[in-house]
């Protein structure tokens, strides 16, 4: 839908290039300082586009001084949560519609849909990213205002069609029922400050004087559009970055100073690297790969022969503004095995905090695993979010409440029974032996036995109570279930699980609130299993640096907002930068060339692309420009990934099979690039076993594999006719077996050792 133009006013300031954290924090805190001494800290609102980093920017700005002696306390908020406080102030009787809610309410509206459901969708939601696909295409058509008439006169994909109107009608439920979708908030509060509905606007703007838009790049129409009108009386300052758009790219090509209209003077500042001052800062030993990934260019010469400067007289020295290391291993758990093992000697080298690495992976869903493989290595992990419903023991445990409470309902005397019934012992035997029963009652009871010590018949009738939420909550004390995580979990699982448990509570308090289902134990039963069905691993906020440390684990993209002395690139392969498959699961890639009215970038001119991407300066680069926007999009996505590492950098890869016994590295292009680029160097870290080990994990697996090593060096040598030396390997288990006697051992670890070297001697034989 076309729409007006934004109507900025103002100034826009961009740095060249993206730039490190620090440096980035320097340039918002010299505008907010200016703004801050002319109108006083309370009358300049910063608005960040993304609440990532928030509190990192908030620290940063409180630190300025202000020259009429205010109190540091600078207005920080994101767009959304700003839009969010417009509206509710608008009307405060609207409620936001939750995820969990969502899910019930939209499944409704498909189910009572009046038109046929294309057979494509039928065979697509067999798939299990279906549900996930279908809803990030619908929050997406909400947040650009997109409705089935506005792309009516495109034709759209049958199936395209369909979403499009379940959208409309899922909306005009909403609006029927008094909620408001997150992903409508910013559409919506656009149209009543331009409007000034109920001098919404003067009352909103009244207390500011000026605006600082910080992650300008980032802005979209409607965001440029909601910052007009904000700043419609104010003095409006822009502050972004050129070649570091990547969600705005996502839906609208082109660069942001050419989107923004005349009336917003633009300046592209002088790069804050290459400035002499007094204060400059140390530039990243890496920074020509970043600015290579982002821009195309690998460095940019400054001084006498091509180098850039290091210090603010007149002698220039080469300095390594190239430089990454590279860990590439056998299979994906080596290459996290090695990542921790290079965390732990980084740590010992510079005493760093577990919180001063980051780890970051393609894909959100690919934190739950390497954040536990990095803890099974020894290193703990800070990264907290609400992982999956389907994978969390403490909502399977209550899931099986609700559904043994539902059976008691309907035949109390039966359940109770079984309770007390030793068949049901038989039945967990014949379900080891290959018959395991599908009875839901008997799925329960086993889950809830394999949790719970005495399940009765007098504990389920104890927690029934005249509401499903306060059932709940007595099922919880009884069992002393929030006592049970915190002694059998780690603090991080702990977490999370108290997390999973609020949300089924909250959930039970919102059934018996809705019409939506029966506010009882079949309504819970209904709305838990759609919840954990259509569920997505770390769908919800994701907090990755909670103020009890540790390793941060996170998405590539999460790295653009924060910073971290080492940070490590999980997964460089070609199928993950840029990978094969773009923007959604949902539909063909040959489909989506001609889905016009997909709500994203899919059918890029040659000139969109160029005009986009300085790493595309040519026409005749341009093979299948879909294919060649979305891949400079994840050019730019590692780009942003390279330059969170204040210090060092980690490239890592890992062995794919490809057929048979062969496997190859496969890594990313993008990788090969900067390998191939005279200047950057990318020197291997030693993953063999003749490394230095670091970490305790390390160190016990290293000792428990001593027996079988050595045993195989010395066959080894034998069978080729060489000469093993025995005093060395003697001379080893002399060392671990005084170690064993007379160190203090745990010992279930010294018994793992001497089962160790039994096996090697052959005396124990296992048998699988």
């Amino acid at each position: 839908m076309a729409s007006p133009p934004s109507g900025l006013d103002g100034t826009c300031k961009l740095l060249p290039e993206p730039a490190p954290s620090d440096v980035l924090f320097d340039r918002i805190a010299e505008e907010y300082a200016a703004l801050a001494d002319e109108y006083g800290p309370r009358n300049v609102l910063v608005l960040k586009r993304h609440p990532a980093g928030l509190e990192s920017l908030t620290e940063a700005l409180a630190g300025i001084d202000v020259t009429d002696g205010s109190p540091r306390s600078p207005r920080v908020e994101s767009l959304p949560e700003h839009a969010s406080k417009v509206l509710e102030e608008y009307d405060p009787t609207l409620d936001r519609l939750e995820y969990e809610e969502r899910i019930e309410l939209i499944s409704l509206v498909i189910d009572g849909a009046s038109r046929d459901v294309p057979a494509y969708l039928e065979r697509a939601a067999t798939h299990e990213s279906f549900a996930r696909d279908v809803g990030q295409l619908l929050l997406e058509a909400t947040r650009q205002q997109l409705r089935l008439d506005d792309v009516a006169d495109q034709e759209p994909h049958d199936s395209l069609a369909f979403l499009y109107a379940m959208n409309d009608r899922f909306h005009a439920e909403l609006e029927s029922r008094g909620y408001v979708e997150r992903a409508d908030v910013i559409p919506r509060t656009v149209e009543l400050l331009e409007s000034d509905t109920d001098g919404l606007r003067t009352r909103v703007t009244d207390s500011i004087d000026a605006v600082l838009a910080v992650e300008f790049e980032e802005y979209r129409r409607l965001d440029r559009r909601y910052l007009a009108a904000l700043a419609r009386d104010a003095e409006l300052v822009c502050l972004g970055e050129r070649h570091a758009s990547v969600e705005r790219t996502r839906v609208e090509p082109g660069r942001i100073e050419d989107l923004v209209g005349d009336e917003l003077d633009v300046t592209v500042l002088e790069s804050a690297l290459e400035r002499t001052d007094d204060d400059q800062r140390t530039t990243p030993p890496h920074h020509s790969i970043t600015r290579l990934l982002a821009t195309g260019e690998p460095s940019q010469p400054t001084g006498p022969g091509g180098v850039e400067p290091i210090n603010t007289d007149d002698r220039f020295e080469p300095a390594e503004h190239g430089r990454a290391r590279r860990i590439r291993t056998r299979t994906a758990r080596d290459q996290v095995s090695a990542v921790a093992s290079e965390i732990q000697a980084l740590r010992d080298r510079h005493d760093w905090s577990f919180d001063a690495f980051a780890v970051a992976v393609p894909r959100i869903e690919r934190v739950p695993e390497t954040r536990r493989q990095l803890r099974e290595a020894g290193v703990p992990t800070a990264t907290i979010g609400t992982p999956s419903l389907a994978e969390d023991p403490v909502v399977h445990e209550l899931y099986a409440f609700v559904t043994l409470q539902c059976e008691r309902e309907r035949d109390p005397d039966r359940i109770d029974a079984e309770l007390v019934d030793d068949a049901i012992d038989d039945r967990t035997v014949r379900s080891r032996e290959g018959t395991e029963t599908t009875e839901p009652r008997d799925v329960s009871i086993e889950r809830l036995r394999a949790r719970v010590e005495d399940v009765t018949p007098e504990l389920l009738a104890s927690c029934t109570a005249s509401s499903v939420a306060r059932s709940l909550e007595r099922w919880i004390r009884l069992t002393d279930l929030k006592g049970r995580i915190a002694r059998e979990e780690a603090w991080v699982d702990a977490r999370e699980q108290y997390a999973s448990v609020r949300r089924v509570l909250e959930i039970a308090r919102f059934v018996e609130e809705t019409d939506l289902v029966g506010p009882d134990w079949q309504g819970l039963r209904r709305m838990l299993r759609r919840t954990i069905q259509y569920d997505a691993p770390y769908v919800h906020a994701v907090e990755t640096q909670p103020p009890t440390g540790g390793v941060t684990v996170c998405a590539v993209d999460d790295c653009k907002y924060d910073s971290w002395e080492a940070v490590f690139l999980l997964d460089l392969l070609d199928e993950n930068y840029p990978g094969e498959q773009f923007l959604t699961q949902l539909f063909p890639t040959a489909w989506l060339r001609g889905m016009d009215s997909y709500p994203a970038v899919t059918d890029p001119s040659v000139n969109d692309i160029t005009d986009t991407f300085a790493t595309i300066d040519a026409a005749d680069t341009v093979g299948d420009p879909f294919k060649t926007y979305h891949a400079q999009r994840s050019r730019r996505r590692l780009a942003l990934g390279t330059r969170a590492a204040r210090t060092h950098l980690y490239c890592c890869s890992y062995e794919r099979g490809s057929g048979g016994l062969r496997r190859t590295y496969d890594e990313s292009r993008y990788l090969q690039l900067i390998d191939a680029t005279a200047g950057l160097d990318l020197p291997n870290v030693e993953t063999d076993t003749a490394a230095a080990i670091h970490g305790e994990t390390n160190a016990l697996e290293a000792l428990l594999a001593q027996p079988h090593g050595e045993l195989e060096r010395i066959l080894r040598e034998a069978s080729t006719g060489g000469e093993a030396d025995l005093g060395a390997t003697e001379e080893l288990f002399e060392e671990i077996a005084v170690v064993l006697e007379n160190g203090d051992v745990d010992d279930e670890l010294a018994e793992a050792v001497r089962s160790q070297f039994e096996f090697a001697a052959g005396e124990v034989v296992r048998d699988d």
